[in-house]
Parts: C-alpha cells; sequence; structure tokens
C-alpha cells in the first residue's frame, strides 16, 4: 500500500512519525530533567551556611529519594532551631481543622512549633535568632487550602522581624489555568486571604512572590524573599506527588476533584471523610435519588466525619475519566436540586459556603436556580483583571 503512495505522501507520513517521535521524547527528557526546588541543593545549601533556619515543612517536604528535606539538611551541618507546622502537623496525619500540639521532632531532636490554631502567625519570640525560614510543603494550587495562608503568614512575621523567607517550589497540580469566583474582601478568612479565584493558576513559589509584589502582607510591608524554582518544570504537565499533601487528599484523583467538592463542605453534604475514597464521593441523608451509597465512620484523619454513621446518597466519582482544567458545577446543582429536608437548608447556618466561595453571590446564584454556564459567565470579568495580575509572577512556561 505503501508503494502506491506519492512521494509527498511518503514524505507527510515520514515528517508526521518522527515530528510525533520527538513531540514524545520531549516529553519523556521533560520529566527526566524535572527537579523540585529541593531536589536543588546546589542552589539553597550555600544560601544557608552558617545561618540558623526555621524550616515550615511536613510530611510532603520530600527530595525525589523519599529523603526528608530537614533530615537532608541536619546531615549536610545547617542549623535548624525549629521546625514549624502547619495545618495537619509535621507528619500529615491531624485531621482538618485539629489542634496540633507543639513538641520535639524525635528522630532529630528538633523543637516543632505548630502554625495551626491561635497561633497561624509565628511570633517574635519564636523567631529570634532566626535568619532565615524555609518554606517547603506541596501545595495544591486551590485557594481555600491552607498551606498559601500559611505562607502568607510566615511571610508577614518575617518581614516584621527582619527575617529572610526562601521557598523551595513544588509543582501545582491545578496550574495552567484560572477558574471560579474571585474573593471579596469581605469574606477573607484562614481559607481564603487574598483576591484571588479559586483556581489561581500559580506555583507556591509564584504565589508568595505575588504576595511580596502586590504588597498584600499586613500594612503593605514586603519580606526579603527568595525563589529556588524548579527545573523542566511546565504549568499543563501534572506531576506525580511524592506524600499525599493531607490525609483526606489520599490520591491524584482526590486532588483532581478537589476544587470542586470542596464547596460541599459548606453544606449538608459529605464529600466522603470517613470512607476510603474521601474527596472522590458526595452525597448526604437527604439526597435519596442520587444512586451511590455509603456511610462515613471514624479513620485515621477523620475521627469524627461529618454525617458520621449516617447511610448517605450520592455520586461515585473515584472513576471520573477526566483531568479537569475548569470547576465542574454540575455535582453542586445536582445535590442541591435533589435535596429534600425541611428541617435544615442545605447550605450550613455558619454561611462556611461563602467563606469557600469567597463571596455570597454563588450561594445566592445556587438558590436563584441559575444554571452552571450563567454562574460561570458572572465570573468572567473578575477573572480577566485577576488574570493581568497573576501574569506578572509566572516564571514556568505556562
Amino acid at each position: 500500500m505503501i508503494l502506491s503512495l506519492k512521494n509527498k505522501d511518503l514524505l507527510l507520513i515520514v515528517l508526521i512519525y518522527f515530528g510525533f517521535y520527538q513531540i514524545s521524547f520531549a516529553q519523556n527528557l521533560d520529566k527526566n530533567c524535572f527537579e523540585t526546588g529541593a531536589d536543588r541543593p546546589e542552589l539553597y545549601l550555600p544560601l544557608l551556611k552558617s545561618k540558623t533556619i526555621g524550616i515550615v515543612t511536613n510530611q510532603t517536604g520530600l527530595l525525589k529519594d523519599q529523603t526528608f528535606l530537614v533530615d537532608f539538611l541536619v546531615k549536610n551541618n545547617i542549623k535548624i532551631k525549629s521546625i514549624f507546622a502547619p495545618e495537619h502537623g509535621f507528619r500529615g496525619d491531624a485531621d482538618a481543622g485539629e489542634h496540633v500540639k507543639n513538641g520535639i521532632d524525635t528522630k532529630t531532636g528538633i523543637p516543632i512549633v505548630s502554625l495551626y490554631g491561635s497561633n497561624k502567625k509565628p511570633k517574635p519570640e519564636q523567631l529570634k535568632g532566626i535568619d532565615i525560614v524555609l518554606f517547603d510543603i506541596q501545595d495544591v494550587g486551590v485557594r481555600f487550602y491552607t498551606y498559601i495562608s500559611t505562607l502568607t503568614y510566615v511571610m508577614e512575621a518575617a518581614a516584621e522581624n527582619n527575617v529572610e523567607v526562601i521557598v523551595l517550589d513544588r509543582p501545582n497540580p491545578h496550574d495552567g489555568y484560572i477558574d471560579g469566583p474571585v474573593l471579596k474582601n469581605q469574606w477573607k478568612s484562614f481559607v481564603g486571604m487574598h483576591q484571588i479565584p479559586v483556581v489561581y493558576g500559580l506555583t507556591i513559589g509564584e504565589y508568595g512572590k505575588m504576595v511580596n509584589g502586590e504588597k498584600w502582607l499586613e500594612k503593605g510591608i514586603q519580606v526579603k524573599y527568595t525563589l529556588i524554582p524548579m527545573k523542566g518544570y511546565h504549568k499543563k504537565q501534572r506531576y506525580e506527588m511524592l506524600a499525599p499533601p493531607s490525609p483526606n487528599l489520599p490520591n491524584d484523583q482526590s486532588i483532581n476533584l478537589y476544587p470542586s467538592l470542596c464547596f460541599f463542605e459548606g453544606t449538608q453534604v459529605s464529600v466522603g471523610r470517613g470512607t476510603p475514597v474521601p474527596f472522590q464521593i458526595y452525597g448526604s441523608p437527604w439526597t435519596k435519588n442520587l444512586p451511590y451509597a455509603f456511610t462515613p465512620k471514624p479513620s485515621a484523619g477523620a475521627k469524627d466525619p461529618f454525617l458520621n454513621g449516617k447511610l448517605c446518597y450520592g455520586e461515585n466519582l473515584a472513576d471520573y475519566p477526566e483531568d479537569l482544567r475548569s470547576l465542574n458545577l454540575d455535582w453542586l446543582l445536582k445535590a442541591f436540586k435533589d435535596y429534600k429536608n425541611p428541617q435544615q437548608d442545605f447550605f450550613l447556618k455558619n454561611l462556611f459556603f461563602d467563606k469557600l466561595a469567597g463571596t455570597d453571590e454563588l450561594r445566592k446564584q445556587i438558590i436563584a436556580g441559575k444554571s452552571a454556564a450563567e454562574i460561570r459567565s458572572s465570573w468572567k470579568n473578575d477573572l480577566e483583571n485577576f488574570q493581568k495580575i497573576r501574569l506578572k509572577y509566572v516564571i514556568y512556561e505556562d
């Protein structure tokens, strides 16, 4: 059959073949050359020598050989005064919102200071004697995931106490796109500190640059900020996580669905905490027309899950086939429409939903029966304005 093709057709086939080969090879090459900031010690060890440091990290602070960054630094004679632990603790096994206690790391003997609960921002005495705060945490690139809030408070405290901040950058699994309502100042909280959309399309290192550059820290102060960039990183390629970023985001699928499903945390609907598939299912006892049934029960990372022991009806999205590059509002709208409970409103009375959304508009649009398309169109202008800010801080191929 090939013999019957004209020369130009044969040439086209050859070019297409080698073109695909080159694309495939390039993707493999990029993956093989990829390094996180933590895996580039030649860039940051010289900055830490003869300095006293504090380190903000957790179970995700790993080098590619699975060595903990803290252990690596100790081995290289870096003087660490304190380990600052964010939500979920240093080892990442605490429930969302659970009080994390101060303590001592049993392996290294280094004091651990909790940056959650009543002490979200390092106190001056906790930074005393520290020259540099090193920040290395795997984030997920979603506004209401609190590690970016921890970074903000660390930067603010460091600026106030003349301490430098160095961020070792890591991939954002929701990079390369922006989506969702942009937060309004009225709804600022620890699950949303800045006027950004739900998905903001920046790595945690780029995010810190934006916070500093836009003077979003208290009173417009700025910190001495150094970013250790990744090598071979592309914003539209998803990278495998070395460790779950928190107990209820155990795998890539939960991270994929998280921006769309976390809104349920402000409703009477469970997102599967207390099941083997958190943030991969949703349901409640009052959405009985939905096809999937499950019962939340106490488990690691969910000691007292929402709707504990109650039979829930919803949907199982564990095998959802798409890598989402936008928020999916269909599940939220479907659950609201099917919800039948005369004793309790769909939305929690504390209106935590509005804090997650960063505005009360989304809740009002859902109640008014707006379609997903109508809701999404209302975000357009704010997203365009944010994009102008975001582009100033993008350092990787977008």
